[in-house]
């Protein structure tokens, strides 16, 4: 309110733009570290039956893999089109 009492209104505006960003960013970086957190432990899980598969059938296990690698590398080049 001080800011708009003396004039000063683009200044206001941009005081609580930052504020609110300020906010936003502190409720997103909960929730990736809540991603983080669940990913690290389905990671493991992950590993461990990608051991179980190579074990009992490798071929089978290889080209999974390969299907997996390919659509990363498919998610990978969308991704970078997001940071453009």
């Amino acid at each position: 309110m001080f800011f708009i009492l003396i004039g000063y209104i683009n200044s206001y505006k941009f005081f609580l733009k930052q504020y609110t960003t300020n906010i936003m960013t502190t409720k997103y970086h909960k929730i990736i570290n809540q991603i983080e957190k669940i990913r690290s432990k389905n990671n493991v899980n992950w590993m461990n039956m990608l051991r179980l598969a190579f074990k009992y059938d490798s071929k089978g296990a290889a080209k999974i893999m390969s299907k997996i690698y390919s659509d990363d590398m498919r998610i990978g080049k969308l991704a970078k089109k997001l940071t453009k």
